[in-house]
């Protein structure tokens, strides 16, 4: 697959009015080649302690272990020549990423898995049900509350990405079909934001579905991969308090933006 520069950037700000520990996934992937890179955290314009911590798949989170009040401001910017490619599945990822997890409440939708999409298996079954999302799922913003699953999902027939991602993963895995969730920048992607799509492990290796058809596949660019959102959350406030402020996301390409008709497989590259 051709390889294709990308040029990202997020920038969010908040109001801290009690002393915060906050955790970050903001940034690229280990795995995505880097050309060019910036972070900067401040508050009132002072720089805050960062750490990187490292997480699955090569993400790279950041905690901010003591910050005051004031204005916080996250401010990223990277170029990448590439979006981040899949390791292998290990022992572990296979039973991790089969077994129920918060949003992807597994164990609720298995006879409603059975009864869709029978005895399908492998890319077919990727397919049944990634085209099953997205033909009776529709994309609403604020249709959804952060605390609601797959099974809330499925009910509602209503969500974002991250609710078509958590649908799609717990169908997957209800099949015995290996499934997480993948924080990405999405070129293309309308309305822009963070974007969440599922990886499945199929015919040998990892491959992206995105059932929201909202962005080309070809051009994401890996943030955080895990169970479902509460491993890819872009911000966590592990104590202190916080008002959010604004979040606004950029990711572009060099040269054309790579068309997609969501069908067939396709790894991040």
């Amino acid at each position: 697959m051709r390889r294709m520069q990308r040029t990202v950037t997020a920038r969010v700000t908040s109001t801290v009015t009690s002393p915060c520990e906050i955790a970050l996934s903001v940034v690229v992937a280990d795995a995505a080649q880097r050309l060019q890179e910036r972070l900067a955290v401040t508050v009132d314009g002072a720089d805050v302690d960062v750490q990187e911590v490292a997480g699955p798949e090569g993400a790279r989170l950041h905690l901010l272990p003591h910050v005051p009040p004031g204005e916080l401001l996250v401010d990223y910017a990277a170029t990448v020549a590439d979006g981040g490619a899949a390791g292998e599945l290990t022992a572990y990822d296979n039973i991790r990423y089969l077994r129920p997890s918060r949003y992807a409440d597994v164990d609720r939708l298995e006879s409603t898995a059975r009864a869709l999409f029978g005895d399908r298996e492998g890319a077919d079954l990727v397919t049944a049900v990634a085209d099953h999302v997205a033909e009776q799922t529709a994309y609403v913003l604020g249709s959804s509350r952060v605390t609601d699953g797959a099974s809330d999902t499925y009910l509602a027939r209503t969500g974002v990405c991250r609710d078509f991602a958590h649908l799609t993963i717990a169908l997957l895995r209800a099949r015995g079909v290996p499934a997480r969730m993948m924080s990405a920048f999405a070129p293309g992607l309308d309305p822009m934001d963070f974007h969440a799509v599922v990886e499945v492990h199929v015919d040998g290796a990892w491959h992206v579905v995105d059932p929201t058809r909202l962005a080309p596949r070809h051009s994401l660019v890996r943030i955080g991969t895990g169970a479902d959102a509460a491993d890819t959350a872009f911000m966590t406030t592990h104590s202190g308090t916080m008002q959010f402020g604004e979040l606004s996301v950029t990711a572009t390409t060099a040269g054309d933006l790579p068309a997609d008709d969501h069908t067939g497989l396709v790894p991040v590259a």
